[in-house]
């Protein structure tokens, strides 16, 4: 009896008709060298010996303000005046850390607010047109000190005792120009200031 055609047997496939396998892509930690800058932004690092300065001067000014007002049982060390310290010294060449704008940007607020407080009384809706009225007098009056707006705010809803508040706004703002001054001359590798006192 006559064999039968022999079974078909799969041949084996070649390498080239097998798909070749993927890499598995491994995890993609980025060296420290490319996160690192990406974190710290297109903002400009500052000197070690500038942050020293600038924080120990800063610090300094509203100690002193702190001991003072200790020692006349009166707050003197008010927010706003905690911002003017650290804008005259970390940003001494802008012109809102100017002599003019720190004086002149907390008493034209200052006026603002016990206005805003006097025709309307205490309110935060009071407070918060205060603030923004206080800025457009300091815009036009060319003594930009954002600090400053939050002087407004504090009067309208603290309700200080003018007689005794604007005083000390006034003696307090002027001892953070005169801080500012001192700790310039002693540092006299850093930015001059101020750029202009008027």
């Amino acid at each position: 009896m006559p064999a039968g055609p022999a079974p078909k047997t799969s041949s084996p496939l070649s390498t080239d008709q097998i798909a070749p396998e993927r890499a598995r892509p491994g995890p993609s930690a980025a060296p420290r060298a490319r996160v690192l800058p990406r974190l710290a932004g297109r903002a400009p690092a500052p000197a070690p010996g500038t942050v020293l300065h600038s924080v120990s001067g800063a610090t300094a000014v509203m100690l002193g303000l702190v001991a003072i007002g200790a020692a006349i049982h009166e707050p003197v060390l008010i927010p706003p005046l905690a911002a003017s310290a650290a804008i005259v010294h970390s940003v001494p060449a802008l012109p809102l850390a100017q002599p003019r704008s720190v004086i002149g940007g907390h008493l034209l607020c200052a006026a603002v607010g016990y206005a805003g407080l006097a025709a309307f009384g205490s309110s935060p809706w009071v407070a918060a047109v205060a603030a923004g009225l206080a800025l457009a007098v300091m815009t036009l009056a060319r003594t930009p000190h954002s600090p400053a707006c939050a002087t407004a705010v504090v009067i309208v809803l603290r309700t200080p005792d003018p007689r005794t508040f604007v005083p000390l706004l006034a003696g307090a703002a002027v001892l953070v120009v005169l801080a500012g001054f001192a700790l310039s001359r002693a540092h006299r590798t850093g930015t001059r200031y101020p750029q202009y006192w008027w």
